[in-house]
């Protein structure tokens, strides 16, 4: 709550706590103070670097587990539900990490909605509904390194999956002939 502050975290990773330090040390000999403007200035400029860094962090992580995911396509692991929106499930893999996205229009056995409302996505002939941190298991279907994106199915018991191209907008639900625990 104070109108001017400062915390520290490793002066080697940071180049403005690197520049607090130094100041601290100025002071400490009793130096004169620092030129407000400059510092602003340089502080900025640090704060817009950081961000570029970051950013660039997250895309070659996200590339790297594309690429690992790459060599997984067809394989089948499970996950929990990270995030639902209008047009998809996101599943967080439980081993990796790692993060992809099952379209609803692909999710086998119904005609899937996002309830924006109650945040979950419900079968409108089933009922079946999916929530945020529900364990599902999923197949690796896409990995597109050029747009860093997993593209999952999930892998519902009892319900085989339809390929897209033979769904044709109408429901198909199959069922399963080999028994699954899962």
């Amino acid at each position: 709550a104070f109108p001017y502050y400062t915390h520290f975290t490793s002066p080697i990773r940071r180049y403005p706590d690197m520049m607090v330090h130094r100041l601290l040390a100025r002071y400490l000999e009793g130096g004169k103070s620092a030129d407000r403007t400059t510092l602003e200035k340089l502080c900025e400029h640090a704060s817009e670097r950081e961000v570029v860094a970051a950013e660039a962090e997250r895309a070659s992580i996200k590339y790297k587990m594309v690429e690992f995911m790459k060599e997984r396509i067809g394989e089948e692991f499970d996950g929990h539900i990270s995030g639902l929106t209008e047009w998809g499930v996101y599943v967080e893999l439980d081993e990796t990490h790692i993060e992809g996205m099952s379209f609803l229009r692909d999710i086998p056995g119904d005609y899937y909605a996002f309830d924006e409302q109650r945040y979950e996505i419900v079968g409108r002939a089933t009922g079946r509904r999916f929530t945020l941190g529900d364990a599902v298991r999923i197949r690796v279907k896409g990995a597109d390194l050029r747009k860093r994106q997993l593209d999952f199915e999930l892998v519902l018991p009892g319900v085989e999956s339809v390929p897209a191209d033979d769904r044709r907008g109408s429901m198909h639900v199959r069922r399963s002939s080999r028994r699954s625990g899962r």
